[in-house]
């Protein structure tokens, strides 16, 4: 398993259009330098009115497909 740790700050208006299925995907960079292309609604459980924000790990298996996603409280 790998472990991949990123920063989000999208606002309600910006989620809106991945809640809504005008974009598919959220691309994010994660702490290593590397791109990651992680599907919108695997962030529905994190959508508070204020958007999505904080610090997450997206754990993936060795074929990179999606194993959960976790988000850590502010330090």
């Amino acid at each position: 398993m790998q472990h991949f740790y990123f920063s989000l700050n999208i606002s309600p208006s910006e989620y809106l259009r991945y809640y809504q299925g005008s974009a598919g995907r959220v691309i994010v960079r994660a702490s290593d330098g590397r791109n990651l292309s992680i599907p919108a609604m695997k962030l529905r459980g994190f959508v508070t009115t204020e958007g999505i924000k904080g610090r997450f790990c997206i754990i993936v298996d060795q074929d990179h497909r999606f194993i959960s996603l976790e988000r850590y409280p502010a330090v």
